[in-house]
């Protein structure tokens, strides 16, 4: 009767304890969705917004660089003479235009009243000499002044009362001050001539590049003497962020996978200071998988890109390399 139930125990222990290890297995193994790929991170080809010399660069391969750090400068001494030149201009315009919202001085004013005041004076003169010569050849039935006389006292007179007439109008112009018209083109001159100085003042500061953003150096593409161009690329940057794991998911696995899932990033060169993360794009299209990814079936078979974002604060990944992602997938 022993043995019996000494066979009995031993049976429901081996039993209970294979039910444990399947629940262990299934608890754990079976829901861990292990991928693997690479490392990628944005880059930036940084170039010149203007053309010119190079005169110095200031970053080299392997160099950090901040958002809006100056990494290069070009020769724009030309551009900087232009705009000194296009300064001068513009304090040329603004006295122009200042003297004629002033309008006349005083004395201008006092001026164009004097010359008015000959003009009558002359013409009252001839009216009179005009009127002199007019009576005494009344009454000498005119034999004592001559026809000649006469018609160039009178053509005396009419000058001078068409100077009256100019002057009076000269000083009409002096006390209204300039047209509006006069006005509105000085300021619209003006207007140009700034324009053209803060469009120098943008060209030089286009001859410093600057880095758009935190990252790190990867290629000096140019150095100091050579030409720049908008179309010359002088940086290659990596940017610090953001960064991802590039990983491909089966079929069979892809209803596992959600978006903002959190995810475990590790490599080999940190096996066991892992990096978190989270499923970040999920392809709508299948592909076949990429021959550089190492997956455990085959190669030809049809595969998703997922994107694993991280947050890597202590800048250990870098573009490339391979990498494990472990997911804590659901079925």
């Amino acid at each position: 009767m022993k043995k019996p139930l000494l066979a009995l125990l031993v049976l429901v222990a081996v039993v209970v304890a294979g039910w444990a290890w399947w629940q262990g297995r299934a608890g754990t193994g079976d829901k861990a969705l292990v991928l693997h790929g690479n490392v990628d991170i944005r880059q930036i080809s940084l170039a010149f917004d203007g053309s010119g010399r190079i005169t110095e660069l200031r970053a080299n391969e392997g160099d950090s660089v901040k958002a809006g750090s100056v990494v290069g400068v070009l020769d724009t001494r030309t551009l900087q003479l232009q705009a000194e030149q296009a300064q001068a201009q513009i304090e040329v315009q603004q006295q122009s235009l200042l003297k004629l919202h002033n309008g006349a001085r005083p004395q201008e004013v006092s001026q164009a009243r004097s010359r008015l005041v000959a003009a009558q004076a002359d013409a009252l003169r001839a009216g009179q000499d005009l009127a002199r010569l007019q009576d005494i050849a009344a009454n000498t039935q005119g034999r004592a002044v001559s026809a000649q006389d006469l018609e160039r006292a009178q053509s005396s007179l009419k000058v001078a009362q068409a100077q009256v007439a100019e002057r009076q109008e000269a000083l009409r112009l002096v006390e209204l001050g300039p047209r509006k018209e006069e006005v509105g083109g000085a300021e619209a001159q003006l207007k140009a001539s700034r324009a053209q100085l803060a469009l120098l003042q943008h060209q030089v500061a286009q001859g410093e590049l600057k880095a758009p953003a935190d990252a790190v150096v990867r290629s000096r593409l140019l150095e100091p003497g050579d030409m720049a161009t908008p179309q010359r690329p002088v940086f290659a940057l990596a940017l610090a962020q953001p960064k991802w794991v590039r990983v491909y998911v089966s079929e069979t696995d892809l209803g596992r996978v959600k978006p903002g899932m959190p995810a475990r990033v590790s490599t080999d060169s940190h096996p066991d200071q892992p990096i978190t993360g989270t499923v970040g794009y999920i392809s709508s299209v299948a592909e076949f998988t990429p021959k550089s990814v190492q997956t455990e079936e085959l190669r030809t078979s049809l595969v998703y890109e997922v994107r694993v974002q991280v947050e890597d604060g202590a800048n250990r990944l870098r573009l490339g390399q391979p990498a494990t992602v472990r997911l804590a997938a659901g079925e």
